[in-house]
């Protein structure tokens, strides 16, 4: 046999023994392979299914929330259809009655609540509007301006907010007495134009929504105060003043404790005008529920309306955030 020949056999017998060992090496690469792609679909599809799960626990929670929420308005509606006799059944109705339009009239009429709900939106509007530029203002000065004994008033600031009430009603109506404004519009709205909850939740937003370096840009391109805060300040709060300026409208809406005393009957927001249903040995339970329930429905009303520029523009704040 030639050496050609001997080499090639040799080759050939290398190879063949070698074959079973390199298939059988393949072989369990391949199992191995398969193995782990196997646990990793089925961590993916344990993760999906926790993530599934946990969804649909999260929505179930929020919906009994919701309807938690929506009960004592169903229950206003119900009970503003029925008489007050019919109230005072045992067991009380749970379904609605026939007498929603009378209560409603009876309610509009005996309460004056058309001209009440006039000087609400009136009062309530012009609260808003003036807490918020105002609050908006003050929050931008103490959060990014320097000046004296800046700390210090805004201790002041924060320390109104723990002052009840209660104390600042005689000095108000004292006042009020000697500027002969008792039973008028404006001896409720200037106590509350501006209030320091807006003001210390402007400032805490604004120092850290708003870049110093953003302002020093615009002054830099010669704009002076009235045009940063216009173009640079309001832009940046905007989703703060929506916030405030919905908390600040529910908030004068329902005020109750100084318009009381500073209104009469001949001059109520809604809130007044409500109390004179009351009145009277057996007060009709039916026709305060409906009046109520008309004290209640611009507020519905006013969000239905306005929700989706508020949430977007929170949303907004917080995606560009």
């Amino acid at each position: 046999m030639t050496t050609t020949e001997t080499e090639s056999t040799e080759r050939a017998a290398g190879v063949a023994g070698k074959s079973p060992a390199t298939e059988s090496d393949g072989r369990g690469d391949g199992a191995a392979g398969g193995s782990s792609g196997r646990r990793r679909r089925g961590r993916r599809a344990g993760s999906a299914g926790r993530q599934m799960h946990g969804g649909w626990l999260t929505y179930t929670i929020l919906i009994i929330f919701t309807i938690g929420s929506l009960v004592p308005l169903v229950w206003q509606l119900i009970a503003a259809s029925h008489s007050s006799g019919r109230l005072a059944q045992t067991p009380p109705p749970f379904w609605f009655g026939d007498r929603l339009f009378d209560n409603l009239e009876r309610a509009w009429t005996d309460a004056n609540l058309g001209l009440a709900l006039l000087n609400t939106t009136f009062v309530a509007g012009t609260i808003t509007v003036s807490t918020v530029l105002f609050a908006t203002l003050a929050g931008f000065s103490f959060a990014k301006l320097r000046f004296r004994a800046k700390n210090v008033l805004m201790l002041l600031v924060i320390g109104t907010m723990m002052v009840p009430p209660q104390l600042t009603v005689v000095p108000l109506f004292m006042g009020a007495a000697k500027l002969e404004w008792v039973d008028q519009l404006q001896v409720v709205i200037l106590p509350m134009m501006v209030s320091a909850f807006g003001v210390f939740f402007m400032r805490q937003y604004l120092s850290q929504a708003l870049p110093t370096e953003l302002i020093e840009a615009a002054r830099m391109d010669g704009a002076h105060s009235l045009r940063v805060v216009w173009h640079v300040v309001f832009p940046v709060a905007r989703p703060a003043m929506a916030v405030l300026g919905m908390l600040t409208f529910v908030a004068a809406w329902n005020e109750f404790f100084w318009p009381i005393i500073a209104l009469t009957q001949r001059n109520p927001t809604v809130q007044v005008a409500l109390t004179n249903l009351g009145r009277g040995y057996v007060p009709d339970q039916g026709v305060i529920m409906a009046g109520a329930l008309l004290g209640t429905l611009p507020l519905l009303i006013a969000f239905v309306l306005f929700g989706k520029q508020i949430v977007g523009g929170i949303m907004h704040g917080a995606i560009k955030g």
